[in-house]
């Protein structure tokens, strides 16, 4: 007869298996979208590993948003502790993102773009700052940190929802000031909004906003994120003891038409969703007339591409104007693609020249 202890061990079930350890689910996931960023995304990455705690409480989820092929892509792929989904067309930030956090675990998620540089404690101190946050701010949905320039100065990254008034009197200012105001610098602080190319989510919050809306393409999700989960009941916070450099933004660059087309279209996107219909048009009517001219003036510059793209802007406006936002996605989509042909040629030519 077969001993007591011997078929009590033969009959248990593989869930509680000495030879099954059970693998926690991370504290943290970093999402990173890449867009023709493969270098930028390595480092990022190698940095964040860096960390001592990154095997055991931290995972990258990488999605790229239909970058060109690149020599690093094997490294990623063998990389422990990151797991990395391509997809065959740019999708839009918003929707990458959603992407990323559903392959992700980790009871909190960290948006970091590609263009950010972290320090070798950045992880540990991103981790520790989510212990304090569930003991300290249970309600704590939303958490942005500070941006810094490449010389050391500050980058703003918060700022009041957008209204119509507000929007058209910030015009006046530096484009570095018009979306941004300036928090305390030396507090955590609660905020309307924080910019989401280094933002931090507690997933319970994540879960119950249903993540980011995919109406926007690039640009004011994460104003659109904060106004839910405010209105969800979270709080939005401002967390001054962690700080990234941004190397690229939006504002410290020249824009060409395709992105201010985008950018114009986010805001027609969040204003349909968050303004009173009139203002809506209002802004549509305004934005009608920037395109307008902005195609003239390229037409009489001899630049096609671009007065194309202008008049597909006009279009957007009349989608909008007229209440059929989703008439205009279409149209968008048109201009990336053609704008990431164009990128290809242009690329393509440049390394065939002797």
């Amino acid at each position: 007869m077969e001993p007591l202890a011997s078929s009590l061990a033969y009959n248990l079930p593989p869930a509680v298996s000495p030879l099954l350890p059970v693998v926690a689910a991370p504290r943290l996931s970093v999402i990173i979208v890449n867009y023709h960023q493969w270098r930028n995304t390595r480092d990022l990455v190698q940095r964040l590993r860096g960390s001592p705690r990154f095997d055991r409480s931290a995972e990258v989820v990488i999605v790229d948003n239909h970058s060109p092929a690149s020599p690093i892509l094997p490294t990623l792929r063998r990389t422990s502790g990151v797991s990395l989904r391509r997809w065959r067309r740019n999708r839009g930030f918003a929707c990458a993102v959603n992407e990323g956090v559903r392959l992700s675990q980790g009871e909190w998620v960290l948006l970091l773009n590609p263009d950010v540089t972290v320090t070798s404690e950045f992880l540990d101190k991103a981790l520790a700052l989510t212990e304090r946050l569930t003991e300290e701010e249970p309600s704590a949905g939303v958490v942005g940190f500070q941006l810094c320039n490449p010389d050391g100065g500050t980058q703003l990254s918060t700022g009041c929802f957008p209204t119509l008034a507000r929007t058209l009197a910030r015009l006046m200012l530096p484009r570095s000031r018009r979306k941004y105001n300036s928090p305390s610098l030396d507090r955590r602080s609660r905020v309307d909004w924080v910019t989401g190319c280094c933002l931090l989510v507690r997933r319970a919050c994540w879960e119950q906003m249903g993540g980011l809306d995919a109406n926007f393409f690039l640009y004011y999700e994460d104003v659109d994120l904060c106004r839910r989960a405010r209105a969800g009941g979270w709080s939005v916070w401002y967390e001054p003891s962690l700080s990234v450099v941004h190397h690229r933004p939006l504002h410290g660059r020249a824009v060409p038409a395709h992105l201010r087309l985008i950018t114009r279209h986010a805001l027609l996107t969040y204003a349909r969703k968050h303004w009173p219909s009139w203002q809506t048009r209002a802004l549509a009517g305004i934005i009608g007339v920037e395109a307008w001219l902005r195609r003239l003036r390229a037409r009489w510059k001899g630049h096609g591409h671009t007065a194309w793209i202008f008049a597909q802007l006009q279009a957007i406006v009349g989608d909008f104007f007229r209440g059929r936002p989703a008439a205009a996605e279409p149209r968008l989509q048109q201009v990336v693609c053609r704008q990431e042909k164009r990128r290809a040629s242009f690329s393509v030519r440049h390394h065939s020249q002797p």
